[in-house]
């Protein structure tokens, strides 16, 4: 098979599927012939997307948040799509964010946690048995540059995408003797409408935010590289890969 073809027919969930990298994703995977469950939080915007792709796309609206849901996510997938072969942890929350840390509000910190820390651990729980079952699957987790490298106002994101880093270690660890490919996604400032989410809707505060980074990826940039690790051949697996913009300083 060439590469375009690896993930023709196969089913993937992403999360935080219906904006910035999650949505490009979902598009691109949909361009490959997979089948695409889009999860997110907001139902409207999940069923635009899902009637946009058309038959490529199940809509499935759920707030990582909601852990009780989480764990039991894979009961509201339809049978026919219920066998996973991708599962893309996108969705990421920083909202009340870019502050030094004595100022950030207790239940912003709890946010950050449940969301990119939790919901994502609980996620990747509820799909991995029947991934270990067949004997196969992909589990990309899409983490930060924050993890590699200092980051001023941002303690709390980081060290959520610490965290991602070493669960992405570890369940590589634990599945060292099985198909299965974890794969980590380390991407540096990628331009979306996050800073403008993580500052409560502030567009000039989010410009502003961009503004420190002469160059930044694009969504479609980092949609791309997982789309790299995943045409891999099924013996490869593209454990780590970090990617920023070409001039970055």
């Amino acid at each position: 098979m060439t590469a375009p073809d690896l993930l023709k027919g196969k089913t993937a969930l992403v999360t935080g599927a219906t904006s910035g990298i999650g949505e490009a994703l979902s598009r691109r995977l949909a361009g490959r012939g997979a089948h695409v469950i889009l999860l997110a939080p907001d139902p409207a915007r999940v069923a635009r997307l899902a009637d946009e792709l058309g038959a490529s796309a199940t809509a499935l609206p759920l707030d990582l948040r909601d852990h009780a849901a989480v764990d039991a996510v894979a009961s509201r997938i339809p049978p026919a799509v219920r066998a996973i072969d991708v599962l893309v942890n996108c969705a990421g929350h920083d909202m009340g964010g870019d502050v030094r840390f004595h100022e950030l509000d207790p239940s912003a910190l709890d946010g950050i946690m449940a969301v990119n820390v939790l919901g994502l651990m609980r996620l990747t729980r509820a799909i991995l048995p029947a991934m270990v079952e067949r004997g196969r699957g992909d589990i990309v987790n899409v983490g930060s540059i924050t993890s590699r490298q200092r980051s001023r106002h941002l303690a709390a994101y980081a060290s959520s995408k610490h965290a991602v880093h070493g669960f992405s270690q570890s369940l590589r660890a634990d599945y060292a003797d099985t198909d299965l490919r974890i794969i980590e996604i380390l991407p540096g400032a990628v331009k979306t409408n996050f800073a403008s989410r993580r500052l409560g809707g502030d567009d000039a505060r989010a410009a502003a935010f961009y503004e420190r980074f002469p160059v930044t990826l694009s969504p479609d940039d980092v949609a791309s590289a997982i789309l790299y690790a995943l045409e891999q051949p099924l013996n490869v697996t593209v454990s780590e890969l970090v990617v920023v913009p070409t001039r970055e300083r």
